[in-house]
């Protein structure tokens, strides 16, 4: 088996078998590298390319949109951050305009760092609840 067709397999198992708190992460590390990607593209003049990263990144902003579950109180303050981010994106898109993806990808990596902390402190309640002796 090639190391890629590996590495893929590697991946689908990851998806597949990770958590609703891990596919988020998954979600945000991946709007996260495609904008830097996108602010890359834009420095090396390649519009097409940029313009593809872009729109990977507005995809799963869509998805973390779709996602939220609007009972929760949390979700009514996510909704517009997440809409905000994507006229960034849109906007970025359409002027080349590197500052735009600056400012979305602060959001990202924001948002990326604060359900990386609820992950944490959720798996220490899980595993600590069973630790007693």
């Amino acid at each position: 088996m090639s190391s890629n067709k590996a590495y893929q397999t590697y991946q689908n198992n990851a998806v597949n078998t990770a958590s609703g708190g891990e596919l988020t992460l998954m979600l945000y590390n991946g709007c996260i590298k495609f904008i830097k990607q996108a602010m890359k593209e834009i420095e090396n003049k390649d519009f097409a390319a940029k313009n593809t990263n872009i729109q990977k990144a507005q995809k799963i902003i869509n998805e973390l949109m779709v996602t939220l579950d609007m009972k929760m109180d949390i979700s009514h303050q996510m909704m517009p951050l997440y809409d905000y981010m994507h006229n960034l994106l849109t906007e970025a898109n359409i002027k080349n305009d590197t500052e735009k993806l600056e400012e979305a990808l602060g959001y990202a990596e924001e948002f990326r760092d604060v359900w990386k902390q609820v992950i944490l402190k959720d798996r220490q309640q899980k595993y600590s609840q069973g630790a007693t002796i």
